[in-house]
């Protein structure tokens, strides 16, 4: 069976929150996990609460998985970004809605290389990352940043405090552009997940996540 990206868009993609949100958000989603990952599920869930509208969508690889079950690896990031731009293009968003882009992870690192010539075009307002993949883990040396440190677009980065992506004492050294702004949150790790003995909840932090996101685009 022959799958195009066509396919994907027309069922790999869904979409909750008020149809009169003043904001509307793309979301992709990182290398392993497909948008009904629990982490973006709940998030959704969150967002919406908060009134702000959010499609998640699947790239093609992942689409992919889900019909024919086989794991398969993410393509370059050029071609993700491609795909990224096309769902973008089909979106459908109402009158007035003020459009955000952003992801998961890789997701997010897809969204913040296409954000610059978009938002420079009108066509977004925004970008949210969570859990931005600011290095490989491990390997702090192979950045992943020289395309954040001119950026205009007005940017969201939540991040937990002990993501081995990029920790604080790292990111503070970052040549980071100023329309970026960092949330952190405590304890938590790439998923924003604290450890079992924290004070902190995985649930308080997705409630605080979807806050941070729903006050950004209130500003924007």
């Amino acid at each position: 069976m022959r799958f195009s990206l066509q396919m994907a868009l027309m069922s790999a993609n869904t979409t909750t929150g008020p149809p009169s949100s003043p904001v509307h958000l793309l979301l992709a989603h990182g290398a392993g996990a497909g948008m009904t990952s629990p982490f973006l599920e709940t998030l959704a869930d969150r967002l919406a609460s908060c009134g702000v509208r959010t499609t998640r969508f699947e790239f093609d690889y992942m689409a992919r998985r889900r019909i024919d079950g086989i794991r398969r690896p993410p393509p370059k990031m050029p071609r993700l970004a491609e795909e990224m731009r096309t769902i973008l293009a089909n979106l459908p968003v109402a009158k007035g809605q003020r459009l955000i882009i952003g992801g998961k992870s890789m997701g997010g690192r897809v969204a913040s290389l296409i954000a610059q010539d978009l938002y420079r075009a009108n066509a977004i307002s925004g970008l949210v990352c969570l859990g931005y993949p600011f290095h490989p883990p491990k390997k702090p040396g192979a950045l992943r940043t020289a395309h954040l440190a001119a950026l205009s677009c007005p940017a969201l980065i939540v991040q937990g405090e002990r993501d081995p992506f990029g920790t604080p004492p790292e990111v503070a050294g970052y040549d980071l552009s100023g329309a970026i702004a960092l949330h952190w949150l405590p304890d938590g790790d790439h998923d924003l997940k604290p450890r079992r003995l924290s004070s902190h909840t995985h649930s308080d932090h997705i409630v605080a996540a979807a806050t941070a996101i729903a006050r950004f685009v209130d500003r924007l």
